[in-house]
């Protein structure tokens, strides 16, 4: 299932790109609670991909609105759960949820902390309450907070940019009075936010490791068209926009 996904990445996306400074430990030992803002739709295709890349021995879940679960049901077939977000029984669903996957040490809960989709320069974030409460569930869980940012450099197609923050040990933060562990938790994600919109900024590719390679050029009657020219000049034929090849 992870192929249909990173088909379908490399079809519509230019890249998936991780910060240099932002790959998370691939061993985390225990359960692990990552959470990130929810800038588009596609963060659930990257939630797939990014598990697959760096949490391999880790069985993958994440909830989702219950009404976009009906609508792409696939996504249940990878570990997605339904929770009806405005109300206390979606609330106590996903706790209840959260619980089970996070009683096995080698899972691992995706979670799109802001609840909604929100612009990704938005400040506060706003994140939902439930994260705090997803602590007390794990004490031993390991807790990473994940950025993500999208957005069109040279080629049609986006660049979907990510970076992991510091982790956190579950056991430090159920120390802490609720209020205070969420908004330490906002602090930890809005800090990996405006360092990762910094690398996005400078348009650089240097500063991030490709995890995954899209499709670059326009396509059709255009690359058509640039693949004779290339030929008649005996070049070999690049369909990146800066056609770097000679």
């Amino acid at each position: 299932m992870v192929q249909v996904f990173r088909r379908f990445f490399n079809r519509h996306m230019n890249a998936l790109r991780v910060a240099q400074w932002g790959v998370p430990e691939t061993e985390a030992g225990g359960p692990v609670i990552v959470y990130s803002n929810h800038p588009a739709w596609w963060d659930a295709a990257l939630y797939i991909l990014a598990a697959d890349r760096f949490f391999p021995n880790h069985e993958s879940y994440a909830p989702i609105d219950a009404a976009m679960l009906k609508q792409y049901g696939i996504f249940g077939r990878i570990g997605a759960f339904g929770v009806d977000l405005d109300s206390p029984r979606g609330a106590a669903h996903f706790l209840a949820a959260s619980a089970e996957i996070l009683s096995r040490q080698d899972r691992a809960l995706w979670i799109t902390a802001q609840g909604r989709f929100g612009d990704v320069r938005e400040r506060p974030l706003g994140l939902k309450p439930g994260l705090a409460h997803a602590v007390d569930l794990a004490p031993d869980c390991t807790i990473l907070p994940l950025a993500i940012e999208y957005a069109f450099w040279l080629e049609r197609g986006a660049e979907a940019c990510i970076a992991f923050g510091p982790p956190m040990r579950g056991a430090d933060l159920a120390r802490l009075p609720r209020a205070e562990r969420l908004r330490h938790l906002e602090e930890r994600l809005t800090t990996t936010l405006n360092r990762l919109s910094a690398d996005v900024m400078s348009r650089e590719p240097d500063r991030f490791r490709l995890v995954l390679e899209g499709r670059s050029g326009v396509g059709g009657f255009y690359d058509a068209w640039r693949r004779l020219a290339s030929a008649a000049r005996g070049r070999r034929f690049d369909s990146s926009h800066e056609g770097r090849a000679t």
